[in-house]
């Protein structure tokens, strides 16, 4: 449905389902991002591929769409260029930021109230089931 990268030709996700988990992938990539700055790579891409069978080029770009101003602007240009981006991976893109928008604000409000020993441990207990999540 959204481009020949992806594992199979149809979705498993009905539409609105498939914005809804956009969504909350931009809200979970917010507030890791707002407690520990990181989001994009960690939370983006990772799910943009088990989720949605991106190619992992498509859900790097899609994931610079998503943090497009300032940071992914051009790097989104040479994707597209390229053609391993899609407007519909922009559309993803433009959901996921609205995700991380709200979810930065709500992360930095949690990591304001944590002590820095347990955000620390919490960072670590969390790239620990990435990399075992990754591995698998």
């Amino acid at each position: 449905m959204i481009g020949a990268d992806y594992a199979t030709t149809e979705y498993f996700l009905k539409p609105n389902m498939q914005y809804l988990i956009l969504f909350i992938t931009g809200l979970a990539a917010g507030l890791l991002s707002g407690m520990f700055g990181v989001g994009g790579g960690v939370i983006i891409v990772p799910a943009l591929v088990f989720f949605f069978g991106m190619s992992q080029q498509s859900a790097s770009a899609t994931s610079l769409m998503a943090l497009l101003l300032p940071v992914g602007m051009l790097g989104v240009y040479e994707y597209y260029q390229a053609g391993k981006i899609t407007t519909e991976h922009m559309w993803f893109g433009l959901v996921i930021a609205l995700g991380l928008f709200a979810g930065a604000f709500f992360g930095a409000r949690i990591a304001i109230e944590l002590s820095s020993d347990l955000l620390r441990r919490l960072f670590a207990v969390f790239l620990v089931i990435v990399a075992i999540r990754l591995w698998y």
